[in-house]
């Protein structure tokens, strides 16, 4: 359950509480007016109902440019709801307001992410070299590279054209960062290039992999929209982006160019598949903006994302299957 307070016009008091009634709010209480004309006014609503109460609301008050609406998480309840009723809120989805906000989080650029993405990439690349899965596996959970494919996910089936901006930039800033430093690393210290498994292996892309991506982008969106957010690590895990960033620039460091062709190709594999399976999801999901302008710029950006990823996805599984005759160096 969650508190829902609105700051409107006291004028507002009847459609407020028609809000209350059309979601079924538990409680709803109404604090004196204040000196600027403005009524607060709370509301305890179910969270199979928030989502709804909130686009009303702001459809309703959407006018009043002073008008606020906050979402106050709720600890606990007494007396407690039955047991039906605590199951219908468990499944409850997470709402597009609470998303957008957890995504922006994860796509932001700055001196501490980018010492971040330094470290991980550092610590992916020694773990490559020194052929060592545990090294490896912590590099994949530290990197922050998942977050800003979901936010651009997320940004088109919303509509979000600065967030989607902004994912785009984190993500190249990344693999940017990555590439550097394991090519320059990759140049310093050529030596265990040849006898790690765990780098070898990051530089063969198969259709199995395309699989593994589009069903690991699958399970973090859902992950997202379900609140389940400690799926994420798993997933982190499953598909990661930075071994094979490193593992292209460790080869072109080392003048391995058939091996940085191959790293290259997982690269594209994971991230064409998980934007285009959590797409696919936050559709399922019904992810979208309310309707009106927004709702129709972002079903003419979702018709552009999904195809120029699918046409992405094709491209990659011909140049995948017709790999040795294609990247022969």
């Amino acid at each position: 359950m969650k508190y829902v307070e609105v700051v409107a016009e006291a004028t507002s008091t009847d459609t407020l509480i028609g809000i209350a009634d059309k979601v079924k709010a538990l409680d709803i209480r109404f604090f004196p007016v204040g000196d600027d004309g403005m009524r607060p006014c709370r509301m305890l609503v179910r969270d199979d109902h928030l989502q709804e109460a909130l686009d009303i609301t702001q459809s309703l008050l959407g006018a009043q440019m002073t008008a606020r609406i906050v979402v106050l998480p709720v600890e606990t309840i007494l007396p407690k709801p039955d047991i039906e009723e605590e199951e219908v809120e468990e499944k409850a989805p997470e709402t597009r307001e609470s998303l957008l906000t957890t995504v922006e989080c994860n796509c932001r650029v700055d001196r501490d992410v980018i010492a971040l993405m330094f470290l991980s990439a550092l610590v992916a690349s020694i773990g490559l070299i020194e052929d060592s899965p545990a090294v490896v596996i912590g590099a994949m959970v530290i990197a922050p590279l998942l977050g800003p494919n979901l936010a651009l996910s997320l940004g088109t089936a919303l509509g979000e054209l600065k967030l989607m901006r902004k994912a785009a930039k984190a993500l190249a800033v990344g693999v940017v960062i990555a590439l550097g430093v394991s090519s320059f690393i990759g140049l310093i210290w050529p030596e265990g290039f040849a006898k790690s498994h765990e780098l070898t292996s990051r530089t063969l892309v198969g259709m199995d992999a395309i699989a593994l991506a589009l069903a690991s982008g699958a399970a973090a969106a859902l992950s997202l929209t379900t609140g389940l957010s400690s799926i994420l690590v798993g997933v982190m895990v499953a598909v990661a982006l930075l071994p094979p960033a490193a593992a292209v620039g460790l080869s072109l460091g080392v003048g391995q160019w058939n091996a940085a062709v191959g790293a290259l190709m997982l690269l594209a594999v994971n991230i064409v598949c998980i934007n285009l399976s959590a797409k696919l999801v936050f559709l399922f999901k019904g992810m979208h903006p309310r309707k009106g302008v927004e709702a129709e710029r972002a079903r003419k950006v979702t018709y552009v994302y999904i195809g120029g990823w699918l046409v992405t996805l094709l491209l990659l599984m011909v140049a995948i299957a017709y790999k040795k005759s294609y990247f022969t160096f």
